[in-house]
Formats: structure tokens, sequence, C-alpha cells
């Protein structure tokens, strides 16, 4: 692909990961009255990793996935997993728009953890972006330390093991084929999910009207994955992240037209802080080398 249309394809991925992303959040607000997070979890996994699977056999990648790793595939799981079950519960009880703008909180996160995983230098622009993104989040949530919302802090938590997990992605990215990422991500989440999900001994399996959005639910999560990274391997993050914060207006339409959700000035405000500050550390960083900095990985 020539150079000058990389950007545009990249641009026609992240439509993909956008639309991904917003059908997993509806589809989950669709069966949260039947299934619990960690039965949506186990059964998104399921159906996730018999996608990645018949991918692998598709194309003839099995075999390069390895488990001499095994132990960063686990606790790179582990952190998801947590993200994972926060950001569905969060769904559930908190405005759309709310949680994915404390979402997109993730890559702050990355930039303050990044010196003690990566060693990587915090510098004063990272210092800015952060604290730009730290004001967001306050007019974000509008916390009440009275009495703190579950929710909020749900969110809030799932961009933080977000972060995490996007730290442990770039190592093992180092050596790792994407294939045997999502195999192991796929396989684990389907332990991890099934696990939680039998701990309470009560579990409600799919039923005619459920099914469909759990199948939906797991092919958006292995879409999503594939067209951000597919986006960031065309163009730098500068112009990627910046396309999937689309997602925040995408999914504020979606829960006020659907769900009556109220789109309110502080949530704009905030959500404009946080992209803020990740444009500024993204800014820079482009000009010596395109960033891998993944708001969310699915």
């Amino acid at each position: 692909m020539s150079p000058a249309h990389r950007p545009l394809a990249a641009a026609l991925w992240m439509t993909g990961a956008i639309a991904a992303f917003s059908a997993m959040a509806v589809a989950t607000r669709e069966i949260k009255d039947v299934h619990d997070t960690f039965e949506i979890l186990a059964f998104r996994s399921v159906a996730g990793f018999v996608i990645v699977l018949g991918i692998a056999l598709a194309t003839g990648q099995l075999a390069r996935v390895r488990s001499d790793r095994l132990s960063s595939h686990l606790l790179r799981n582990v952190f998801h997993f947590t993200g994972q079950s926060l950001w569905f519960w969060a769904l559930t009880v908190i405005p759309l728009a709310q949680v994915f703008a404390l979402e997109f909180t993730s890559p702050i996160w990355v930039i303050l953890l990044s010196p003690l995983v990566l060693g990587e230098r915090l510098t004063p622009r990272k210092l800015l972006a952060a604290g730009l993104g730290f004001l967001g989040i306050l007019i974000v949530a509008r916390p009440n330390f009275a009495q703190l919302d579950p929710g909020i802090l749900a969110a809030a938590g799932a961009a933080i093991f977000f972060a995490a997990t996007t730290l442990m992605t770039k190592l093992l990215t180092k050596g790792e084929p994407i294939i045997a990422i999502l195999f192991w991500l796929t396989l684990m989440q389907a332990g991890f999910g099934t696990v939680a999900m039998l701990a309470d001994g009560v579990v409600a399996l799919p039923t005619l009207a459920t099914l469909p959005w759990l199948i939906l639910i797991g092919i958006a999560g292995v879409t999503a994955h594939l067209c951000l990274t597919t986006a960031l391997s065309l163009a730098p993050a500068s112009m990627v992240v910046p396309v999937d914060f689309a997602r925040l207006p995408v999914i504020a339409v979606i829960g006020a037209v659907f769900y009556a959700e109220p789109v309110e000035v502080p949530l704009v405000i905030g959500a404009s802080l946080i992209f803020l500050g990740i444009w500024i550390s993204l800014r820079r960083s482009v000009t010596s080398s395109p960033q891998h900095i993944s708001v969310k990985d699915s």
C-alpha cells in the first residue's frame, strides 16, 4: 500500500473499531437483566476463542502459538480480565458516554506507569498531559467524596487496568505474533470468566433472545482489537487515537437516542481535557517514531 493511502486505510479500520466498541456496549446493555458481568465475559471469550482458533487454522498460523512466555500472557490477562470486568459492569450502571470518557484516560495511566514498567522518562510534557487528563476525570466524574459512585470507580479502575494491559502487550509484541497474543487472550479470558461465573453457583444459560447478543459481543471484541491494531500499523498513534476518540460522541448519541441518557456539559468539557492531554502526549512522540498507545485492548 502506498504511503499516501495509509491514512485513509487507517481511518477505515478505525471506523470498524468504533462500530465494534459501540456494538459491545449496546449488546451488554441489552442483556444486563439476564446475564451478569462474569457470564457475559465467559460466553464472550468462548465465542472469541472459537473465532481466533478458526482464523489460526485457516491461515496456518496455529504453529506460531507458543507457550514459552506463558507467565507473561497470564499476568497480562489477569490485568485485562480485571479491567474488562470493571468496564462491562460499569456499562450497566452509569451512562455509556461516561464509561467511554473515563476509559479514554487509559493512555494517561500508560504515561505514568511507563517509567516503572518500560523505564521511559517522565517529561514535563507528559506530566502536563497527565494533569489535564486527571482534571478531565474530575469534571466527568464529579465525585462526591462523601459517597463515591461505584460505577464511576469501576470505569476509572478499568482504565488503570487497561493501561497495565497495554504496557504488558507492548512487552509481549517484542517477538510474540498477534495471533499468539489473541489465542492466549481469549483462552485465558474464557477460563477466568468460567471460574468467576460458576463461583456463585447460579448460571443463566444463553437463551434464544440473548445468544445473538452474546455472539455479537464475542465478534465485536476480536474485531475491535484487529481493527485498532491494524490502524496503528498503518498510521501513527497521533492520528489513530484522535479518530478513536470519535467513539465518545457516537456512544453519547446512542445513549441519548436509545436509553434517554442526557449529554451534559461537564461530560463534554471533561472529555475535551482528556483528549487534549492525550494529544499533547502524542504530538511530540510521533516526530521520532509511531507510538502504539492503545485506548483499550479488547
